[in-house]
């Protein structure tokens, strides 16, 4: 094997690299954001939040980020290729973290929601102060594992043209002539990324666990 291309195209990978962290950290910001929406939503007691939240949820894992990706691209004529893949990640991503959410307030002890309410806490004092930051460090790891994914899924956005890790990869091995080479770097940066992200996401868990 032959990487002598790399002294030439670095920049290549750098620029990709720092292009997929970002769309990463975006789509994992705004999913947070709009999967806590509807997790709440599918929570609340008004049956028509319920029923749109739990059937957007039930659409967008039903079908393949590929699908979600083209039908936000082309669905706004001249859309940026970066604004449409931060989009089509969060419509996406949104959909798992508010079920991996449900999943951390399901886990909460109901005696709480039943104290909250004998103090006389709303329903949105006792999720804000009480059960969403309890149900945020049980599901910790569950969304760290949601970050990885969406690194490794972000290479499909290469597909609408927009400069992600996968897409200069693609670009130098069309320069090159070397199919097999930038791939191997690819995986190495994508390794890289995963794995420290996940001994990160490791070291805050213990943190949190000794600071109970």
């Amino acid at each position: 094997m032959d990487f002598s291309f790399l002294g030439k195209y670095y920049q290549f990978l750098i620029t990709g690299t720092f292009n997929t962290i970002t769309l990463s950290l975006l789509t994992v910001i705004f999913g947070l954001i709009g999967g806590t929406l509807l997790c709440l939503m599918k929570l609340s007691n008004v049956k028509i939040l319920e029923k749109i939240s739990g059937g957007y949820i039930a659409f967008i894992r039903g079908t393949p980020l590929l699908v979600q990706l083209y039908l936000v691209y082309f669905s706004v004529k001249d859309m940026p290729m970066y604004m449409a893949g931060v989009l089509a990640m969060t419509i996406n991503s949104s959909a798992y973290i508010a079920e991996i959410i449900r999943a951390g307030i399901a886990s909460i002890d109901k005696g709480q929601f039943e104290a909250s309410k004998a103090l006389g806490l709303t329903q949105t004092m006792t999720y804000k102060e009480i059960i969403l930051p309890q149900a945020f460090k049980n599901i910790l790891p569950a969304l760290g594992n949601e970050f990885i994914v969406l690194i490794k899924e972000s290479a499909i956005v290469s597909v609408i043209g927009l400069h992600d890790l996968m897409y200069k990869v693609d670009t130098i091995r069309g320069l090159t002539y070397r199919p097999f080479e930038p791939l191997i770097i690819a995986a190495g940066i994508y390794f890289i990324l995963t794995f420290t992200l996940s001994k990160g996401v490791s070291k805050l868990e213990r943190r949190l666990q000794i600071s109970d």
